[in-house]
C-alpha cells in the first residue's frame, strides 16, 4: 500500500488534512471515508478499512473534518451541515486531482453524513455505514446532561471519549434539522449497513431504521461482539474485508 499526505480546501475555506491510500498497482476505483464523531482520519478502523480496500485495487481518501485532527478551523463552529459540505469538498478534490469516489464509507456520525451527502456526488455507486445513527441528532445523547446548559448559555464544554470539546447550541439545532430518512429513501445507490447488536453508543435500532428506510439493493451485516469504535483489531479486519468484497460487485 502507498500512502500519501494530502490537503484540500474545505467548504468554509479551511485547509483540511487528508491521506490517500492506494494500491501498489493499478487503481480500479476510488473511495471516500468519513470518520466517526470527534475522531479523525487516523483511527484504527479508518486506516484498516483503507488498507484492506487497497488490496482490492481501491484507493481511499480519508480526511479530518474541520476543527479535528490536523485540519484547520474551530470544532465548536462546525455541525452536521458543515460535515456534509466538507465531504462534498473532498469529493470535488478527488474528482479534480484523481477520480471522483465511486464508494462512500462512513463510521458512526460519518455514516449518517455519507448517506446525506451521496446525492451531491453523482459518481457514487455504493454506500457503506458502520455503526451509524439513523438521525444526526442521536449524537446529542452523548452529552444529554449538558443540553440545558447549552440552551441556556449558548454553549458548554463536554467530555467526549475522554477529551474536552466545546459544543454550541447551533450544533444541537442543526443536528435536529435534518431529515435523514428522506435522504436514505432517495439514496438510489447500493447500501451496506453494518452494526453490532451490542453497540452501547449507537443502538442497533438505528441500523434497523436505516435498513427499513432504504430501497434495494441493500444489505445488512451484524458485527457480532464488536464495539462501537472497532477497537479490537480482529473486528476492524473483519469489517474491512467484508466491505472490500461487497463493494467489488458495484464498482467494477
Amino acid at each position: 500500500m502507498k500512502s500519501q499526505r494530502q490537503e484540500f480546501i474545505g467548504a468554509h475555506g479551511h485547509k483540511l488534512a487528508a491521506r490517500l491510500d492506494g494500491p501498489d498497482g493499478e487503481v480500479k476505483a476510488y473511495a471516500l471515508f468519513a470518520h466517526c464523531f470527534t475522531c479523525g482520519k487516523d483511527v484504527f478502523a479508518a486506516s484498516r478499512v483503507a488498507q484492506a480496500l487497497t488490496e482490492h485495487g481501491i484507493a481511499v481518501l480519508r480526511f479530518d473534518f474541520t476543527g479535528l485532527g490536523a485540519s484547520e478551523g474551530e470544532f465548536a463552529n462546525t455541525n452536521f451541515s458543515s460535515n456534509l459540505a466538507d465531504l462534498v469538498a473532498a469529493a470535488d478534490f478527488m474528482r479534480t486531482s484523481y477520480q471522483a469516489p465511486g464508494l462512500l464509507i462512513g463510521h458512526s456520525l460519518g455514516g449518517a453524513a455519507v448517506m446525506a451527502a451521496a446525492a451531491d456526488m453523482p459518481e457514487v455507486k455504493a454506500v457503506v455505514t458502520i455503526a451509524a445513527p439513523s438521525h444526526p441528532s442521536y449524537v446529542t445523547g452523548m452529552f444529554s446532561q449538558h443540553l440545558d446548559e447549552i440552551a441556556r448559555e449558548g454553549e458548554a464544554q463536554v467530555q467526549l471519549a475522554g477529551r474536552p470539546f466545546r459544543i454550541k447550541q447551533q450544533f444541537v439545532e442543526d443536528a435536529g434539522g435534518h431529515n435523514l430518512k428522506l435522504k436514505i429513501a432517495g439514496l438510489r445507490r447500493a447500501l451496506l449497513v453494518m452494526h453490532a447488536p451490542g453497540d452501547d453508543t449507537v443502538g442497533l435500532s438505528n441500523a434497523m431504521e436505516i435498513f427499513t428506510a432504504a430501497k434495494h439493493p441493500k444489505s445488512f451485516i451484524s458485527l457480532d461482539s464488536a464495539d462501537h469504535l472497532l477497537t479490537r483489531r480482529e473486528d476492524a479486519v473483519y469489517v474491512a474485508n467484508l466491505i472490500a468484497t461487497w463493494a467489488e460487485r458495484y464498482l467494477f
